[in-house]
């Protein structure tokens, strides 16, 4: 049901300070196939920071750049240079909360804004040929009838985008922090169900509250996309019957033990000076999420991951610690049974 060439049946939903490269090259080890989302970067930063704020690993395709932002001309020049650097898709951010954002009149206030957003599309898509798309919520403080939502989405469908990664929830802007803002709002499905209904030539992703892929699933039926947040970060293993359930790709996914040593590889190839084992390994505590030793694998990582003197082969010997920790449980329970 996809418009464009990317199927984004799955993805992995943009997270401040969470998925940055080392995130994405992880979560990819796990799935081909699924969409990943870059952290949502400023075109201030981008236009004048001193730092390569687009820099991402090849491995990571199909891999889509998020831009916060509200002024045409920067966004502009900050698509231009996403499709130089080669990402698939830029994404423009109409969702998030934060402070921080909604004083820089970007991120969730721009629902109340639809013709500032419809002018960024427009004039994005007139010097880019990758898809520009919008991610935002269902509605802000009062401006939360379906008529609201309804009419932000035909002002930006009428500049031209026709993809909408959408929040499942409003937003309150004044009296909720951006993590009550990610639970407290309740989630309303059926509000974005009806935009497909309505809707049918728009291609649409629903995201908000999903921790399953039989959830996914049963979104599936309603909407083109799902983009899964929290749940793939805390358990980012949950990606890995993805490839075969969603995008018929029958290859076997490689296991825990294997992506472990992938990433130790992955780490030491590493030269940039600021660059710490930790900030790979600090996406990978979640990899055992539920499996024996998973406590100890998290614990050693933490233990041995930080401080100024880090584990060098910080994995493979956190993997080492949690398989000895389980042939010692095997060990003592043959003796109480013995």
């Amino acid at each position: 049901m996809s418009l464009s060439p990317l199927n984004r049946s799955v993805s992995v939903a943009p997270m401040l300070d969470w998925t940055d490269r080392h995130c994405r090259y992880f979560l990819r080890l796990i799935s081909r196939h699924t969409v990943l989302y870059t952290e949502m970067v400023t075109t201030g930063a981008i236009i004048y920071g001193k730092g390569d704020y687009l820099g991402y690993n090849g491995e990571e395709h199909p891999v889509a750049v998020q831009l916060g932002g509200c002024d045409p001309e920067h966004m502009t020049r900050c698509a231009v240079k996403s499709q130089e650097y080669g990402y698939d898709e830029v994404n423009i951010n109409v969702g998030c909360p934060s402070d921080r954002v909604k004083n820089g009149s970007f991120g969730a206030c721009l629902m109340a804004q639809p013709q500032v957003v419809a002018d960024c599309v427009k004039a994005m898509q007139a010097e880019v040929d990758i898809p520009v798309t919008v991610k935002c919520r269902i509605g802000i403080d009062d401006m939360d009838e379906y008529e609201d939502f309804s009419r932000f989405i035909d002002i930006v469908a009428g500049a031209g985008c026709d993809t909408f990664i959408v929040h499942a929830r409003k937003a309150w802007l004044q009296g909720l922090s951006p993590k009550e803002n990610r639970d407290i709002p309740p989630l309303n499905y059926a509000r974005v169900y009806q935009l497909k209904a309505e809707r049918p030539e728009l291609n649409i992703s629903i995201n908000g509250g999903i921790t399953t892929l039989e959830q996914t699933s049963a979104h599936l039926e309603k909407v083109d996309g799902v983009m899964i947040g929290r749940e793939v970060y805390s358990n980012p293993y949950i990606l890995a019957d993805v490839d075969n359930r969603f995008y018929s790709d029958n290859r076997t996914t490689p296991s825990r033990a294997e992506i472990v040593g992938l990433m130790q590889a992955y780490i030491e190839r590493q030269d940039a000076p600021y660059f710490k084992p930790w900030h790979a390994a600090r996406h990978m505590l979640g990899l055992f999420q539920g499996q024996p030793g998973g406590r100890v694998w998290r614990r050693y990582i933490s233990q041995h991951g930080t401080g100024k003197n880090p584990d060098p082969n910080l994995l493979t010997n956190a993997l080492a610690a949690m398989q000895e920790t389980a042939e010692k449980a095997i060990e003592y329970q043959s003796k109480d049974v013995g």
